[in-house]
């Protein structure tokens, strides 16, 4: 069945989602704040500055008017960095008020809101009340906009505590090359795909000082066990972490130069400082925010972070990455039994 369907957020996932969404049949109209991007997607069909080599459907509408965005639409598509969640569903609720619409919210943006640490639905519940949305659910998973955009094969997962409102995701995205699975534990799928950003930024600073294959297999084999062990303080099914957006969502981000995570810890690595490495990015570098949020979290819950730690050292405490791979190296040894998860 045919829906209409908000995109909000017009960087590289978002403005790929959106045209998925309308190869798929969908009705499909894509916001943006900024007039010069909509006006090249609607007039050449491309979105040069997020996504190279990407000719977008003719059908698909990008807009600045946020009210006309949301009119009559059946669900709404958070895509919008971290730190513009909270600002943008206000902005959404007000007009879901004054029209009386109640759409299914669904997000695929990644990370924990500075200062409170919320994670992505909470953000959304708390702005947009149950009377003006159906349910909440979080897509996420080993995703790259660069690879989905030419058709790559890609499995992700749609995660509601409504396993009915995870379906109708699933039914929205899925096709011949995009397969989506459900989950049910929504406080895993968002808090993997948080976390994993940080150790994605200690995978690219290896690759930065020249280490190879077996220090990547065991930075992203420990760091899982610290994500995994974060997250089910925090209420999480441990068996998600081994799921496509737990260990699958972080293989892909620290394997690739399309994961500007990866790309910055890679900068880092090489010797740039940080202040340079996030200015040439020209795009948010999630990891950087989640990794404070993960080591001031893990303070709380008295859980064992080692790499996280490490990674905060070098971002918040201007730490040598040489020194605290050392730390880490020489550390007491330990059973790999014992600090498991599970």
């Amino acid at each position: 069945m045919t829906k209409k369907v908000a995109v909000l957020g017009a960087g590289s996932w978002g403005s790929v989602l959106a045209n998925v969404l309308d190869e798929n049949g969908h009705e499909v109209a894509l916001w943006t704040y900024k007039s010069a991007q909509a006006d090249e997607i609607n007039h050449q069909h491309t979105n040069s500055k997020y996504i190279q080599d990407l000719r977008f459907s003719d059908s698909l509408h990008a807009t600045t008017d946020l009210q006309e965005a949301l009119h009559d639409a059946d669900v709404i598509l958070f895509v919008v960095p971290t730190k513009a969640v909270r600002e943008v569903a206000v902005q959404v609720c007000d007009i879901l008020r004054a029209t009386n619409q109640a759409p299914l919210l669904v997000h695929a943006s990644k990370g924990l809101e500075l200062k409170t640490y919320k994670r992505i639905s909470e953000i959304i519940a708390e702005e947009i009340p149950a009377g003006y949305n159906q349910g909440i659910v979080a897509l996420s998973g080993p995703s790259h906009a660069e690879e989905v955009a030419h058709h790559d094969l890609t499995l992700i997962t749609a995660a509601s505590e409504d396993l009915e409102l995870a379906k109708q995701v699933q039914d929205l995205f899925m096709n011949d090359y995009l397969r989506i699975y459900t989950n049910t534990d929504l406080i895993g799928v968002e808090l993997g795909a948080a976390f994993k950003n940080i150790i994605a930024l200690g995978a690219g600073a290896l690759h930065g000082l020249g280490y190879g294959d077996d220090a990547k297999a065991a930075l992203m084999t420990r760091g899982l066990a610290e994500i995994s062990r974060l997250g089910v303080a925090f209420g999480a099914d441990p068996l998600t972490f081994i799921g496509l957006s737990g260990v699958g969502d972080l293989i892909v981000t620290c394997t690739s130069v399309h994961s500007r995570n990866w790309r910055a810890g890679d900068q880092l690595g090489a010797g740039k400082k940080l202040p340079d490495v996030i200015a040439d990015m020209g795009m948010v570098i999630e990891g950087i925010n989640t990794c404070k949020a993960a080591y001031e979290l893990a303070a709380q819950k008295q859980i064992e972070m080692p790499i996280t730690n490490a990674i905060y050292n070098v971002l918040y405490q201007k730490a040598d990455i040489k020194e605290e791979i050392g730390n880490l190296m020489t550390r007491q040894g330990k059973s790999e039994a014992t600090a498991q998860t599970f």
